[in-house]
């Protein structure tokens, strides 16, 4: 697994608290070439990274994500130097998914032509940024495209090839009534002018993130979040809307369409390692566990060492200049994770999806009194590992075994940070 951080916008978004810097659009030419130029730049930083950390990308990786900020602000050859350079470390195999994340008025000023080029290098999934089909909203979130230039851009994608498109909802704002939350849900849904739906969407409760636009305006008494019933109605509308659509429902912020799920995303959520490039970017590593009791998924038996997770510093200046020296220990962190961390976190990350976790590791991890006690009150609820396992699961190995998961009901997952705090 593979994850490349683009640090790169156009404007920030209200909510946003993701590492990135403002790329404004230039209208002279020679400050468009200084850009171009800090573009390339960047890729060739990336690649050095990569190369600087082959023995850590492993030849059998099977997924690319490129993330951001927003890649699709970059040029197509900046793109293609970063995903050359990584299948020369990497080997010339074709990821099993290869995702892009872009922007609706990226796709609309830069036509088919940009996203066949994209299809061209590989791309087999874009994730969209559409957020809400209300204007009024989108200003409020400082999003630069409104409600028909996302409808123009998903179409751009359909025309273009793109078969797996991903498209972002937010709900939860104090301003987002029930009828437009409903009607946001509608035009989710009807976007293809094709007739079909998204394959997959992923829909989030707007939070105040520290650092973010929206936290200031929180700080000076302008903006106030919404009540936990509006978010909770919210949520139970988006789930009942998706559910009738016949959407599955395999994370608590993400629906597929079955075969759909997004095999990256799955990745992180059982625990998985992998190899974050970029300023900002995290990457987890595991060179062997000393308690085969705390071995996430993914991690071969017999191994021994420890696993450990580092981030580079968010500070594309800084890591441009490591990359030019070869050093990119100077914009490195790392921590060595503890048995009761990986436990903790195998929970957290296992009960936010539909396949849940292993009972018996999470009765001899949990609190029994806590444990048995959400479970006779349904709000977590025993049942084979064989229920619910999707095609994505599948694929990954992650067949039936016959022994029994526990997992958080979809009726539950609003309060599920509430429901994972009393257990552990």
């Amino acid at each position: 697994m593979i994850y490349v951080h683009i640090p790169f916008c156009r404007s920030f978004c209200t909510y946003c608290d993701f590492y990135s810097e403002v790329a404004s659009r230039c209208s002279k030419a020679e400050e468009a070439r200084k850009q171009e130029s800090l573009f390339e730049e960047y890729a060739e930083a990336v690649a050095a990274e990569a190369l600087v950390r082959a023995s850590e990308i492993r030849k059998d990786v099977n997924t690319l994500y490129i993330g951001g900020g927003t890649p699709s602000v970059l040029p197509l050859s900046a793109l293609r130097r970063i995903v050359d350079a990584l299948r020369s470390v990497a080997g010339d195999c074709p990821y099993e998914e290869f995702t892009v994340e872009v922007n609706p008025e990226d796709i609309v000023e830069k036509g088919h032509a940009y996203v066949e080029g994209l299809l061209e290098m590989g791309v087999d999934r874009v994730s969209m940024g559409v957020q809400s089909f209300d204007d009024g909203i989108l200003r409020f979130m400082n999003r630069r495209h409104d409600a028909g230039t996302a409808r123009r851009a998903y179409n751009i994608l359909e025309d273009s090839g793109v078969e797996n498109i991903s498209i972002d909802l937010i709900f939860g704002l104090p301003q987002l009534s029930d009828d437009v939350w409903r009607e946001t849900l509608d035009k989710a849904l009807g976007i293809s002018l094709r007739g079909m739906l998204p394959r997959h969407i992923s829909s989030y409760q707007l939070s105040v993130e520290p650092g973010s636009a929206l936290a200031r305006l929180v700080e000076r008494g302008e903006w106030s979040e919404a009540s936990d019933e509006l978010c909770e109605r919210q949520y139970g509308m988006l789930c009942e809307a998706l559910g009738k659509a016949g959407y599955h429902h395999y994370e608590i912020s993400n629906f597929a369409q079955p075969g759909f799920e997004a095999r990256h995303n799955s990745a992180y959520w059982r625990h998985v390692p992998y190899v974050g490039l970029g300023p900002g970017a995290h990457s987890y590593a595991v060179t062997g566990l000393p308690d085969e009791d705390f071995r996430p998924h993914g991690i071969p038996a017999g191994t021994r060492g420890l696993p450990v997770r580092k981030w580079n510093a968010a500070d594309v200046e800084a890591y441009v200049r490591a990359a030019c020296s070869g050093d990119f220990a100077a914009v490195e962190e790392s921590e060595v994770l503890t048995g009761e961390q990986l436990a903790l976190e195998r929970i957290m990350l296992g009960l936010r999806t539909s396949r849940g976790v292993d009972a018996s590791f999470l009765r001899s991890h949990a609190s029994a009194e806590a444990l048995e006690k959400a479970l006779a009150a349904g709000n977590l609820v025993e049942l084979s590992s064989s229920d619910g396992l999707s095609d994505t699961d599948a694929h990954a190995g992650l067949q039936a075994s016959g022994d029994m998961v526990i997992r958080i009901p979809e009726s539950r997952f609003f309060i599920s940070d509430s429901i994972i705090s009393d257990i552990v």
